[in-house]
């Protein structure tokens, strides 16, 4: 029988409603936001009692680099089907160039040639603009990363940019869209081994615990604790999603922001400082101080 976004999309709902609301976290929640000047958006899941609290959990946010998990799907999509291989060895040229900030990869030379894997590792770890749009491309497009999604039963995450028919949601949002919601979802069925397979959700796990940008909400996990995690910025919009392994309590949780206010780029960003606050309310409230 073939499964359906409609079906898939119902399992969800189904399995939400038998979610129980964590109150004492939620009330929780709720402060640490109250006052935020711009538009918040948090889902967390009690991974042990099946416990969720949320603020906004349903809002469409832009991702920033958040995007580039969808990005992920796409690719070990085509891994999984063998039209491309983990180690297969690309060639990088001149007419991918994306010149934005400290990428790595805009700074290769044509016809200098890099492990697919490591083109992932760029765009996860650290944010690699250029290694994105180029694995956006390898993909087969926004467009088919956008049904990948769609056929999981998420309707609020797509891909945007270099999107056609999407040119409206990319003014809006920019490269991407989602809601804490849906984007915690995905990084919990690749924890569960939902996505494709247990060894391409086990391996994309693997990929999203290794970060470079640590400074927001993973900074708040001890060091010896795994987390997979993936941070998105841009002036007005500061977002997370992770997920904690704690050994008393695994969790995951997302933080979305937009229309914010302080748009500066330094440690006491007020979002950032919210999105650490929120971390380590978490982070003891499951696991003990």
């Amino acid at each position: 029988m073939r499964i359906t976004a409609s079906i898939l999309l119902a399992v969800c709902i189904c399995s939400a409603h038998a979610q129980q609301i964590d109150k004492k976290l939620q009330t929780r929640i709720a402060e640490a936001v109250s006052g935020f000047n711009g538009v918040a958006g948090i889902y967390v899941h009690d991974l042990k009692h099946n416990k969720v609290a949320s603020f906004n959990a349903d809002t469409i946010f832009p991702t920033a680099s958040i995007v580039k998990i969808p990005i992920l799907l796409g690719i070990m999509q085509k891994i999984e089907t063998g039209e491309l291989n983990y180690h297969q060895r690309l060639m990088y040229r001149d007419s991918l160039f994306y010149d934005e900030g400290d990428d790595i990869l805009s700074r290769f030379k044509d016809s200098a040639t890099i492990e697919l894997s490591k083109v992932m590792m760029l765009m996860i770890t650290i944010s690699d603009n250029c290694a994105s749009l180029w694995l956006q491309a390898l993909a087969g497009s926004g467009t088919r990363i956008n049904e990948i999604v769609d056929s999981l039963g998420y309707t609020s995450t797509r891909v945007n940019s270099r999107t056609p028919g999407r040119e409206e949601n990319r003014r809006i949002y920019g490269w991407g869209q989602s809601s804490p919601r849906e984007i915690a979802g995905i990084m919990e069925r690749i924890v569960r081994g939902e996505i494709f397979s247990k060894a391409a959700s086990d391996r994309m796990l693997r990929i999203l615990g290794r970060q470079y940008w640590d400074e927001q909400a993973l900074s708040q996990i001890p060091a010896g604790v795994f987390a997979a995690d993936k941070t998105g910025a841009v002036n007005g919009s500061r977002n997370e999603v992770m997920y904690v392994n704690g050994k008393k309590n695994p969790y995951i949780f997302s933080i979305f922001t937009k229309n914010n206010k302080d748009q500066s780029w330094n440690e006491n960003n007020e979002a950032w400082i919210m999105t650490k606050k929120i971390s380590v309310l978490l982070w003891e409230y499951y696991n003990g101080k």
